[in-house]
């Protein structure tokens, strides 16, 4: 389900975007996109395809990466979402958030923080470097 979402914003993040507007802004219409936003909303999808549908899991580095935006979301939520809104619209200002934005960012923060903490292949331990351990069998 996750990469049929990611590869909808791939296919059509203009849709996407206009969907998640009408789920958290009061006035939906108000909004002025940036002209990078949409091209990064793609670009997004391709990341979260390709992170999707490794064998091999999250690559260590991402994890970091993964770790340090969940704790900002989750210790910081109102910070993430203003640079968020001042990075992908003209009108960060004029955009009036419904009230479970807030929260849900806080709790989307936890959850990348446990998925960057604790993302491992089942099957296949990883060593010291984070590589994973060849089994001989």
């Amino acid at each position: 389900m996750a990469i049929g979402f990611a590869l909808l914003e791939v296919i059509a993040p203009d849709r996407v975007i206009e969907f998640g507007e009408r789920l958290a802004f009061e006035t939906p219409d108000q909004g002025r996109l940036r002209p990078w936003t949409v091209p990064i909303a793609r670009l997004e999808g391709l990341v979260f395809v390709w992170l999707l549908s490794r064998d091999d899991g999250v690559p260590a580095g991402i994890e970091t990466g993964i770790v340090i935006g969940g704790c900002l979301m989750a210790l910081l939520p109102r910070t993430v979402v203003d640079w968020g809104l001042g990075a992908a619209y003209e009108n960060p200002d004029d955009l009036e958030l419904k009230g479970w934005v807030i929260p849900a960012t806080r709790l989307l923060g936890a959850v990348y923080l446990i998925a960057g903490l604790f993302s491992r292949p089942v099957d296949a331990p990883r060593n010291a470097a984070g590589n994973r351990r060849e089994t001989t069998e």
